[in-house]
């Protein structure tokens, strides 16, 4: 008769490889990005597998920053049935704070953001990084900053919106809605 160890450690050898296959070809292109302000690294399987997903490229000094706040929002109401927030900031068009260290107070200080940031990526053209190609090929390309990808369970972009389109959007609750309700 096998111990509770000898369980435990068998439970776990066959469950990592079953956990590893769940993970949707989207997350597992990217892998991890670098956390925002952190040595730290966001391994995208491991924390967003299985769940709603919106990913939002930011830029700190756009007229659409205020929408920090709104995504916030978005993440409280719906983080308890499974959503996640990804803010991947990028100065692709030429928004972006020169420093991650005033990112990050952009972020985290002037607006309370709660949900996951990376630090800045390229996010459109041939220099995007694997994860917004994935999102681009399966939707189309960010066209500015605070473009809104909602991503179900299964990784697949359920809809995108332009940054003209606000987290408190009657479309964009029913993307994460629908994002939500996916087994």
């Amino acid at each position: 008769m096998l111990s509770r160890i000898a369980l435990c450690t068998l439970a776990t050898l066959f469950a990592a490889p079953l956990w590893a296959a769940e993970c949707p070809p989207l997350l597992k292109q990217q892998g991890q990005l670098q956390q925002l302000r952190s040595k730290d690294s966001i391994d995208l399987c491991q924390r967003f597998a299985g769940k709603a997903l919106v990913v939002v490229n930011t830029a700190s000094r756009c007229g659409f920053t205020p929408q920090f706040k709104g995504l916030e929002a978005l993440y409280q109401r719906y983080k308890g049935q499974g959503l996640e927030v990804l803010g991947v900031p990028s100065d692709d068009f030429r928004q972006e704070a020169d420093n991650s260290e005033e990112t990050a107070q952009v972020c985290y200080i002037n607006y309370g953001v709660t949900f996951a940031m990376s630090e800045p990526q390229p996010v459109s053209g041939d220099a995007a990084v694997p994860l917004f190609r994935e999102l681009a090929a399966q939707s189309s390309a960010p066209r500015w900053n605070f473009y809104k990808y909602v991503v179900g369970r299964d990784g697949q972009v359920v809809a995108s919106f332009s940054s003209l389109t606000k987290p408190d959007d009657e479309d964009l609750i029913a993307a994460v809605e629908k994002a939500l309700a996916q087994p």
